[in-house]
């Protein structure tokens, strides 16, 4: 009869009082290497397409012929600020800036303003025909631009309005409102009544809730309704080439026109042109960009 040995393997000698180390196991929504390796590399790639047209036009800026554009290859060997010197000197780019700065912070001081106090009183107030009131609104966007230019026109020449920036700036609110309106009002639906209520315990009236209480707690909403009023009239061409006619007091928009003729464009000027328009607009994005993602991200939660 024979015997079967079994081998058993002896346990690995440790120190006393060494414990074994826990597996490391990876926890629920945390990625992998690779995941994080594609998302970075998606990315990476998302913002040089996001990039590449604001550097090409600042690389057919530096090029001193209006064709180089058909021959980008040879602007390398000639580059120049020519165009920037031109367009700054010998151009009225500076008459253009006055007047695209004073119509879109005028439109953006009065659209915020009447927005918020519209899209308060429809969030906080149930008067007859609330609803229908914001359905109306939210209609007038539906209308194209040409459709609403004459009646405009005609009403801007009965008040004496034509050529002036407060007509312009008029016209302008009455594109930025609505939506304006539609945000705040949504924006204001989450933060929470009580804060109304103790206002009223305090003995403020509604203007003052809404003034000394509602409005510091709304800055995301207010800081996104008005990037969208200043860049709706800061880039706006067709009302402001109808209703501005004197030279001196294009926008930006209208004045880099200009350079485009019925046979002939100078597209190394508007390059150039473009990127100073840019420049503004960008600097009064950086002011408000620490409240654009939570304005836009609150301001859709409740409606």
């Amino acid at each position: 009869m024979s015997t079967i040995t079994v081998k058993t393997e002896a346990p690995t000698d440790r120190p006393a009082g060494e414990r074994t180390p826990p597996v490391k196991r990876r926890g629920r929504g945390e990625r992998g290497p690779l995941a994080i390796l594609t998302s970075h590399g998606i990315l990476a790639v998302a913002s040089l397409i996001a990039l590449f047209p604001v550097a090409w036009l600042v690389f057919l800026s530096l090029g001193p012929d209006k064709d180089d554009y058909l021959r980008p290859g040879g602007i390398w060997g000639k580059m120049t600020l020519d165009n920037y010197a031109f367009v700054l000197q010998d151009t009225n780019f500076f008459h253009w800036l006055k007047s695209s700065l004073i119509v879109s912070l005028g439109t953006t001081v009065i659209g915020v303003l009447v927005a918020a106090t519209t899209g308060y009183a429809v969030s906080r107030m149930r008067f007859p025909g609330y609803k229908k009131f914001m359905w109306a609104l939210l209609v007038t966007q539906m209308f194209p631009v040409a459709v609403l230019m004459v009646p405009m026109y005609q009403i801007l020449s009965d008040l004496q309005l034509i050529d002036t920036y407060l007509g312009l700036i008029l016209v302008y609110c009455s594109t930025a409102v609505p939506y304006c309106a539609w945000l705040m009002k949504g924006y204001f639906d989450t933060i929470p009544f009580e804060i109304d209520e103790a206002g009223r315990v305090d003995g403020l009236s509604p203007f003052g809730t809404f003034a000394r209480l509602i409005l510091p707690l709304a800055k995301p909403g207010l800081a996104v309704a008005a990037f969208y009023s200043f860049i709706t009239a800061f880039g706006e061409v067709a009302f402001a080439t109808t209703f501005m006619l004197d030279d001196t007091q294009y926008t930006l928009a209208v004045g880099l026109q200009s350079f485009v003729s019925e046979h002939d464009a100078q597209r190394n000027l508007m390059a150039a042109t473009a990127v100073l328009i840019a420049i503004p607009v960008s600097a009064f994005f950086y002011l408000v960009q620490k409240n654009l993602v939570t304005g836009l991200t609150a301001g859709g939660t409740k409606g």
